[in-house]
């Protein structure tokens, strides 16, 4: 079994919640859950960890409440690893951590909304392409739930740091933080060349951490007619690793888009973006490739 020194501060919380992930190997678990990988020898591939300290880490986090343990096959039987409710709220701590290294270990110490081409960063925005985005439920402005994947032949999803219908509604300094600015600008675009990604076999979503009643209040302003999903539980960003950078004590979603096919594979990626006007013809371009027309 592994061993385990319990942290004598009972009054702590971070004490109290650092026996239960405070080994390295039980965050990444929940890092790879989240991305939707559910089974041992999924896990066990992508980590590279040995079997023994897999079993024993997993076993940890059911007995813990952070996962549960569902079975998949009856003979022989076999099990999933899925999060709890408890688990899915470590994912705002695993998009922090990431924050802070993208920030602070890969980068300058700098708040942006953008990266370098050539950064780290970018490098692991762009190995999306190929993978799949897993299925799950986003609010969307209306009070419903929907899939960040439509089921047309391709999805443009195109992630916003954030846009308000009233100016006063930015974070201050909003304006000075690079690549944050231009959230409107990208959505009126869309919402101005909808018809074209509709004739190309495209549904465009708009993807945000902002609430879904400032993201009505917005989408109602511009008179966008295309879904705005709410990630502000961070499922989505926590599943595909996106970047973030915090303004206002919130978590938002650097700018970038990516074009799914409707198998959930992505098939483009754009990021950094730094021509949103460019970024919208390159998405517009992939699409049309992508389905075959000229």
């Amino acid at each position: 079994m592994a061993q385990r020194t319990h942290l004598g501060d009972a009054d702590c919380a971070i004490a109290q919640a650092l026996d239960v992930v405070g080994d390295w190997w039980t965050l990444l678990i929940v890092r790879d859950t989240a991305r939707g990988l559910h089974r041992f020898d999924e896990l066990q591939r992508e980590l590279g960890v040995s079997r023994k300290v897999l079993a024993e880490r997993l076993k940890l986090l059911v007995e813990a409440g952070v996962l549960s343990r569902e079975p998949y096959q009856e003979r022989p039987v076999r099990h999933e690893y899925r999060l709890t409710p408890r688990g899915r709220g470590l994912l705002p701590v695993l998009v922090a951590l990431q924050d802070w290294g993208d920030t602070w270990v890969l980068g300058e110490g700098e708040m942006t909304a953008t990266t370098d081409e050539a950064s780290r960063e970018a490098e692991r925005v762009h190995s999306l392409h190929g993978t799949r985005v897993p299925p799950l439920l986003l609010p969307d402005r209306f009070g419903g739930l929907g899939d960040p994947v439509a089921d047309t032949p391709f999805t443009v999803l195109y992630f916003f740091p954030g846009a308000y219908a009233r100016a006063e509604s930015y974070p201050p300094g909003w304006a000075g933080i690079p690549g944050a600015k231009g959230c409107t600008f990208e959505s009126c675009t869309y919402r101005d060349q909808l018809a074209e990604f509709t004739a190309a076999g495209a549904t465009v979503q708009g993807v945000s951490t902002q609430r879904p009643d400032e993201q009505r209040e917005f989408a109602e302003q511009e008179r966008l007619r295309f879904p705005l999903l709410s990630d502000a539980d961070l499922a989505l960003t926590a599943a595909l690793r996106l970047p973030t950078f915090r303004a206002a004590g919130v978590s938002r979603i650097k700018r970038l888009t990516l074009v799914v096919d409707r198998d959930r594979t992505v098939r483009e990626v754009i990021y950094p973006i730094r021509d949103i006007e460019a970024s919208v013809r390159t998405a517009l371009t992939a699409v049309r490739s992508a389905g075959g027309a000229p």
